[in-house]
């Protein structure tokens, strides 16, 4: 009986879908006009979420860069959102010298200072530097000097030949390592770089190594930071002794250690700052949970903003949805009053006009995703590093939404239709 009951019930709704099909099949424009606002809202959804997914993966790629276990010390806070407030810009800069003693901390296992000569607009790097080569010229680019334990530090991406050593940083030696778009402007044809000379700043420089391209995290085309040029710190020093733009970066023995790995270090730099226990620190201590922190907040207020457009717009597609609805209840009282009057009950009545309003939103929601998709898709033809890409979630969440627009915009026509007195509905012309 249990399955006998099943059977039928599984035969009313398909019968029911059916209907709902045929019904949108004859009023094929109107039925068009009425998803549009569902069609743009899941096609918004989609947009925006592929891009949310995208921009993801970008910046935890770039942030995994630094290593998971990679404390950063610097004057300013790189992981905060929004400009540096005026006490923060008039803190002292850092100490190179304190990497000795931040190599000695027990569970540092390496440390480091790098400096770079960049431009910074809010917490973005800009180059100022020019590198040379005969007539080639790559211009802007970001100086930067790192003491060769950096290497270890964080995950330099070698392309090419190698990193400083400590022969290189002790002597300090015109050694350079490039990055790729720098690389690709002074040597455009493909040529061996290991031992070349180049200019920077004037002053003659060996490339002993070159990059692989970094992820961007945000944006699209070139990355910024593939246009840099690597020097020994000790040699940075030399070339700019009036910039004290200095961050300190150390390495804890494990994942599992970093918090107690992050408060020696900040006792450590505190001690050295000779700060007092009740004043706070004036350095910013970073790690990559940081980063990813505030990542997370500006992907939340992204998503928080394609709720709201989408919102907007599935709430238009919902009324339309209801009042079409309501249309179509009073063009068909008739058939409703023939059918009650041959033993159709209420339930019957409210599933076909429900999976009907149910059928009308999921149709939207179908269009809406192939729309979101193909916007997707055409971006990413035309502009490759475009950081989007539509997952299997976001369909199915999509198509979901959809549908229970259709639910709860479709009850009420539905309600009013099953609740239809069959002679009344009868006697309607």
């Amino acid at each position: 009986m249990a399955i006998m009951s099943f059977g039928q019930k599984f035969g009313q709704v398909k019968e029911s879908i059916v209907l709902a099909i045929d019904v949108l099949r004859r009023n094929r424009l109107r039925s068009a006009l009425t998803v549009l606002g569902i069609v743009i809202g899941v096609t918004t959804i989609i947009t925006i979420g592929a891009v949310i997914n995208g921009l993801n993966a970008n910046v935890l790629g770039s942030i995994q860069t630094l290593g998971s276990s990679t404390i950063i010390v610097s004057k300013l806070d790189w992981a905060g959102v929004g400009r540096p407030t005026p006490a923060m810009l008039q803190r002292k800069e850092l100490n190179a010298n304190w990497v000795g003693g931040l190599r000695n901390l027990p569970h540092v296992v390496a440390a480091g200072a790098a400096q770079q000569i960049a431009v910074y607009v809010g917490n973005a790097a800009g180059g100022m530097s020019e590198v040379r080569r005969g007539n080639l010229r790559a211009a802007n680019v970001i100086l930067e000097g790192d003491t060769p334990s950096i290497a270890d530090i964080t995950n330099l991406d070698m392309a090419q030949g190698r990193f400083f050593n400590e022969t290189d940083e002790d002597r300090r030696l015109p050694v350079t390592v490039l990055g790729h778009i720098t690389l690709n402007t002074l040597f455009p044809n493909g040529e061996d770089p290991i031992g070349q000379e180049v200019t920077i700043e004037g002053q003659e420089f060996t490339v002993i190594g070159t990059l692989k391209p970094q992820k961007q995290a945000l944006g699209t085309g070139e990355n910024p930071q593939d246009n840099t040029a690597l020097v020994p710190f000790s040699m940075i020093r030399k070339m700019h002794p009036e910039n004290k733009n200095i961050i300190l970066l150390a390495k804890a023995d494990s994942t599992k250690n970093l918090p107690v790995a992050v408060d020696e270090v900040r006792e450590y730099i505190r001690r050295m700052r000779k700060l007092p226990s009740e004043k706070d620190d004036d350095f910013a201590l970073m790690t990559t949970d940081s980063f990813v922190q505030t990542w997370n907040q500006i992907s939340d207020g992204i998503f928080i903003v394609m709720l709201a457009v989408g919102s907007v717009a599935l709430l238009v597609g919902g009324v339309g949805v209801m009042n079409i609805m309501l249309v179509s209840v009073t063009e068909r009282t008739r058939e409703i009053g023939v059918r009650k009057a041959i033993g159709a009950r209420r339930i019957n009545i409210l599933t076909q006009f429900l999976l009907e309003a149910v059928t009308l939103s999921a149709v939207g929601g179908a269009l809406g995703v192939f729309l979101g998709w193909s916007l997707v898709f055409i971006a990413r033809l035309a502009f490759p590093s475009f950081p989007a890409s539509v997952t299997a979630t976001l369909v199915i969440l999509g198509v979901a939404v959809a549908a229970m627009i259709g639910i709860f915009f479709g009850v009420y026509p539905a309600w009013k239709a099953a609740r239809l007195n069959p002679v009344e509905a009868l006697r309607y012309e």
